[in-house]
C-alpha cells in the first residue's frame, strides 16, 4: 500500500504559505492553533511520522527466513511441518489440451514454485504481493487425478491405486468441488506469500487448464504456543497424536511408492486424499465437555488417552473403571483408527481447518480440509474409513462434502521437471 499521510496535515504542508480560502490553512495559521490543538496535532505527527518514516531497522527472528528446497527425493508438503495458512485448489485441463500442453503446464509450474520456495519472484510481471517476505516454509505439490490420464492419453500409466475411491456413509458430496486433473497443494506460514503463489499457480495456468475447485484453510501460527505441540482443529482436539513419524523404520514403506514400485514413473511419490470435511459445530458444541472427550477417547487440553498418562502415552484398550466399564469407549474415535485395530493400516495427516462464513439458518460452513498421505490408499485411507463408517462415535458431528485422490510423483531433481518422468517417458 502506498505511503498516506492524514487528512488536514498533507493539504496544509502543500499550501505553507497560501492563505486564501479553499486552499487550505497556512502554514502560519497552522502553527499559531498548536497551542489549542497540540494534543490532537502531536497525536497526527506521531502517526504520519511512523508511516512515513519508520525507526532504524532492527532485524527480525522470524519464520518468514525459513526455506524449504524444492529439488528433492519426495515433493515438499508431504513431511514438513502444518502450515498457518494453505491453499487447495484443483484443475482441469482446457478442452483440447493434452499431454503436450500438460508438460508445458508442469514445466512451468516448476520453475515456479522453485523460485517461490526460495522466496524469489517469479518473474519480470511478478504482483509483488510477498515482496519483503521471505520463504515462510513456502511448499507447492503437484498430483494427478484419475481422469487426467485419459485426457492426455496416458491411460496405460495410470496406477491401479488411483482407482476412485468407495462409497462411504458420511459422503454427501458434491462433485463440482471434488476430483480434477490436476491437484496443487500450497502451504506457507505468510497468507500473502500464500496467496502469491496461488496467484501464479492460476496466471501459470493460462490456456492450458482452468480452476476446478479452490479451498483455503489455516493452522495455528508457528510461535503462538510456549512450545510445539500437537495442532488444535476446530472442535478444539489436539489433531494427529499418532502420526507416524519420519523417523520410523516403516515410515517410508507407509507413506511413500517404493524405488521398484509400479508404475516406475510414481517412485518415491505418495497418494494423497483430500476430503472438505464439514463440522457441525453448533452440535458439537451443545456436548458436554465429558462427551466430547468419550466421543473422541482422549482428553481435550493434553491429548492423553482417557485411559492415562500423557499424550503420547499408549492408549490401554482394556482398561476399565470401578464400575467395568472400559475408558475408552468402544466407538470411540481413536480407539478405532489406530492402526492395530485395522491390519496396520496407516495416514499421515497433514491437514488445514477451514472456515467460509455463515449458512443461510446461521450454522457456520466451517471443518476440516482433511489431506492424508499414503503408498497406496487402498491399504491406508480405504480401511480405516470403512472401518469408521461403521461405528465412529464422531461420524454423526461431521459430513464429507467433497472428495478427491491424486497420484504425487516424487521430487523433481536438478533440471527436471514434476512428473517429466510421466510426461516423457
Amino acid at each position: 500500500m502506498a505511503e498516506q499521510s492524514l487528512p488536514g496535515v498533507a493539504e496544509a504542508a502543500a499550501t505553507e504559505e497560501s492563505p486564501a480560502a479553499g486552499q487550505g490553512i497556512s502554514r502560519r495559521a497552522l502553527l499559531g492553533t498548536a497551542g489549542a490543538t497540540g494534543l490532537v496535532l502531536g497525536a497526527a505527527g506521531a502517526a504520519v511520522g511512523y508511516a512515513a518514516a519508520p525507526a532504524a531497522a532492527t532485524a527480525l527472528t522470524s519464520v518468514g527466513s525459513d526455506e524449504v528446497m524444492f529439488h528433492g527425493k519426495h515433493q515438499a508438503g508431504i513431511t514438513e511441518g502444518l502450515q498457518a495458512r494453505g491453499h487447495l485448489v484443483a484443475f482441469d485441463l482446457a478442452a483440447g489440451a493434452g499431454r503436450k500442453e500438460a508438460a508445458a503446464l508442469l514445466r512451468r509450474w516448476s520453475q515456479t514454485a522453485r523460485r517461490l520456495m526460495a522466496g524469489e519472484a517469479t518473474g519480470a510481471h511478478d504482483t509483488d504481493v510477498a515482496r519483503d517476505a521471505g520463504p515462510s516454509s513456502l511448499t507447492l505439490t503437484f498430483g494427478f487425478g484419475h481422469s487426467f490420464f485419459s485426457r492426455t492419453g496416458l491411460e496405460k500409466q495410470r496406477p491401479v491405486a488411483l482407482d476412485p475411491l468407495p462409497d462411504f456413509s458420511s459422503d454427501q458430496l458434491d462433485k463440482a468441488r471434488s476430483n480434477g486433473d490436476l491437484w496443487v497443494q500450497i502451504g506457507a506460514d505468510d497468507a500473502l506469500v500464500a496467496f502469491h503463489a496461488l496467484r501464479a499457480v492460476q496466471k501459470d495456468a493460462g490456456g492450458a487448464a482452468k480452476v476446478r475447485w479452490q479451498m483455503n484453510g489455516f493452522n495455528r501460527t508457528p510461535g503462538a504456543t510456549a512450545h510445539p505441540m500437537t495442532a488444535r482443529n476446530l472442535m478444539g482436539q489436539l489433531d494427529g497424536t499418532r502420526n507416524p513419524k519420519p523417523g520410523e523404520s516403516d515410515f517410508d514403506r507407509r507413506i511413500f511408492v517404493p524405488e521398484s514400485g509400479t508404475p516406475a514413473w510414481m517412485a518415491n511419490g505418495s497418494y494423497a486424499v483430500v476430503r472438505r470435511i464439514r463440522m457441525l459445530l453448533d452440535d458439537w458444541e451443545k456436548l458436554s465437555l465429558g462427551t466430547q472427550e468419550a466421543v473422541i477417547g482422549r482428553r481435550k487440553a493434553n491429548g492423553a488417552a482417557l485411559s492415562g498418562g500423557t499424550e503420547t502415552t499408549a492408549m490401554d484398550l482394556e482398561k476399565t473403571d470401578a464400575q467395568g466399564d472400559l475408558l475408552v469407549p468402544v466407538n470411540a474415535h481413536a480407539r478405532i483408527t489406530r492402526p492395530d485395530q485395522n491390519g496396520g493400516a496407516a495416514i499421515l495427516r497433514r491437514p488445514f481447518s477451514y472456515h467460509d462464513g455463515i449458512d443461510a439458518d446461521g450454522a457456520p460452513d466451517a471443518g476440516l480440509l482433511f489431506v492424508c498421505w499414503q503408498a497406496d490408499p487402498l491399504r491406508g485411507f480405504v480401511p480405516l474409513q470403512r472401518k469408521l463408517d461403521r461405528g465412529d462415535a464422531l461420524s454423526q458431528y461431521i459430513r464429507h462434502e467433497s472428495s478427491g485422490l491424486f497420484a504425487v510423483p516424487g521430487g523433481a531433481a536438478e533440471g527436471e521437471y514434476v512428473g517429466q518422468r510421466l510426461l516423457e517417458g
